[in-house]
């Protein structure tokens, strides 16, 4: 069920009978119960067009409104407002439906499921992951899963970073400073240390420049022994992050990076210079923005080929909207990249319609990791902390908390506990932020059985889960029926109501931000019904089938959202 659109579309009703108007209800959930469920907020600019006093419009609405089963109460409130609170019988009746709809929990799919490409993480071959990349991996992850669940086919893209000036490098380092041994036990720490080597060595020495510009022309012409050198690197680097997806649970259907798009390059500059998109400027090809007044007054040009005839990174972006749009036939594409790169993509974008690309494309920016001084997140002695360390010590911490803590969990199983934890608790503590804000990393606030985290909403799905091994109950049992009675039997039902409508939107904006709020208020509102609401020993049995019911719709909605989320559930802690 999606229940504010059912109470927009009720809304709007309201509005066309009582006022023979056409207009949104603009329904929202109010932030005091006090004040009702939901309230209408529509009659406001209605008024105003109608050129009448709102709430002489408010009453017939609220009386239209006041028909409907689904509404107990409809009442004018402040300027013009209509507090909206359901009935109890209509709400228990729906999470009935909702409680027999294993397979959704009341989701419905959309309407018209799209393509969609969802570009994250991105690293660079040749480099360790590090903890710059984890926003992008986690919050794309979860993206994907909420698009998959909302209805859409999506299509993950990591788009590696595995071409261009620094593989010359890498190739006459190798050559001059590499270790075969090193390359076998630490692919990526050798390729880092190369990397360095000839960097300073290109410095240093111009003819190591040399060198290394002949070596990159060597692989861009297709030479064998360069292309094999390339394609280890490549493969080597791939072991190295397969093993930190794995960790994370994070997969991709696709792994097109920059090198994917290599031989198309100069057929995209020669058909941005055809339609006259882009035009020659001091020996280099850009393309300007005077017809688009965000980005007319912009200093920093659009550039796809420089003088010397070397391509740049937006001609392969450029390369890889035209590959989306022409071999996926993708609705819309997604980018997860960090809220710096925002130039580049109202740039890209604008390319793209000049393209006449009717595809959606989207850049959805993160903001960045800090540490206790503010700054983005580092060691102590300056260096990027890599992700896998993170990981390591996200475990560690984790299973030091979880025996603190006196858990029910066996020594033997506080390795596997703890994974789950530990890297579910990095994973909700960026989730749960607002994607565009910055957040300062805290292990004592992320690692915490209380309060909004992680391990406290893994904790109480297996909280939830203990009721049914208390009382011998197999889950899938339940059938209620629901009686919303109790002032916290109807506070939980009426926020799991909402879920529909949570998932869709988070999708819709790519803000899983969204699901960690309603999961939080679920964990919290099912912990006060539990304290007032016996359930294994209500007073009759239609109120203990009920109460077991409304157990199992929160356990599932708790497992559903935090896989959305990319955690894992634990049965027993």
């Amino acid at each position: 069920m999606r229940l504010e659109r059912f109470l927009d579309e009720l809304g709007s009703a309201a509005l066309r009978d009582a006022l023979g108007a056409e207009a949104p209800a603009v329904v929202r959930a109010t932030a005091d119960a006090k004040h009702g469920d939901f309230q209408l907020n529509g009659v406001l600019p209605l008024a105003k067009q109608l050129k009448k006093a709102p709430r002489d419009l408010a009453t017939p609405v609220a009386a239209a409104l006041g028909k409907s089963e689904a509404i107990e109460k409809a009442e004018v409130a402040g300027p013009g407002f209509v507090n909206l609170t359901l009935r109890p019988e209509w709400l228990a009746a729906r999470l009935d439906e909702d409680l027999r709809d294993v397979a959704r929990d009341g989701v419905p799919a959309v309407e018209r499921a799209q393509r969609i490409v969802v570009d994250f993480s991105s690293p660079n071959i040749a480099k360790q992951m590090h903890v710059g990349h984890l926003r992008s991996t986690i919050i794309g992850a979860s993206i994907i899963a909420l698009l998959r669940y909302a209805g859409h086919e999506v299509i993950g893209d990591n788009h590696l970073g595995d071409w261009g000036t620094q593989f010359g490098m890498l190739i006459a380092g190798m050559r001059h400073f590499g270790s075969e041994d090193a390359l076998a036990t630490d692919a990526i720490g050798e390729l880092e240390r190369i990397y360095r080597l000839a960097s300073e060595r290109g410095k240093a020495d111009p003819k190591f420049g040399d060198e290394a510009r002949a070596e990159l022309a060597k692989l861009q012409s297709g030479d064998p022994e360069s292309r094999a050198m390339w394609e280890r690197f490549v493969a080597t680097t791939r072991v190295a992050l397969d093993a930190v997806y794995a960790r994370l649970g994070v997969t991709f259907e696709e792994w097109l990076g920059e090198s994917a798009y290599d031989a198309m390059l100069p057929g995209v500059v020669a058909m941005l210079l055809e339609k006259g998109i882009a035009r020659e400027d001091d020996g280099a090809i850009c393309v300007f923005f005077d017809d688009v007044p965000e980005l007319a007054k912009v200093e920093t040009p659009f550039i796809v080929r420089k003088r010397d005839g070397a391509f740049m990174y937006p001609t392969t972006d450029v390369a890889t909207l035209v590959y989306r749009r022409d071999h996926f036939h993708a609705d819309r594409s997604i980018y997860v990249v960090d809220v710096r790169q925002g130039l580049h993509f109202k740039q890209l974008f604008a390319v793209g319609r000049k393209l006449g690309m009717t595809m959606r494309l989207e850049h959805i920016g993160f903001g960045t990791v800090l540490g206790d001084d503010g700054k983005p997140l580092k060691t102590r002695d300056g260096k990027v902390i890599t992700l896998a360390s993170l990981l390591d010590e996200a475990e560690a911490r984790a299973a030091t908390r979880i025996r603190e803590e006196g858990l029910e969990v066996p020594e033997e199983e506080i390795l596997s506990v703890s994974r789950a934890v530990g890297i579910g608790a990095v994973k909700y503590a960026d989730l749960r932020q607002n994607r565009l804000s910055d957040y300062q990393f805290d292990w004592d606030k992320m690692i915490s059985f209380k309060g909004n985290a992680g391990p406290y909403l893994q904790y109480a799905y297996a909280r939830v889960g203990s009721i049914f091994r208390k009382g011998a109950l197999d889950p899938a049992t339940a059938s209620g029926p629901l009686l919303l009675v109790a002032p916290e039997e109807l506070a939980l039902a009426k926020q799991l109501a909402r879920f529909g409508d949570v998932v869709h939107d988070a999708a819709e904006s790519c803000e899983p931000h969204r699901v960690c709020d309603h999961l939080f208020s679920i964990a919290r509102l099912f912990s006060s019904f539990y304290e007032a609401c016996p359930v294994l020993k209500a007073d009759d049995a239609g109120t203990r089938a009920s109460r077991i019911a409304l157990c199992w719709l929160t356990q599932r909605q708790l497992g559903r959202g935090l896989a959305l989320l990319g955690l894992s559930t634990i049965d027993k802690m």
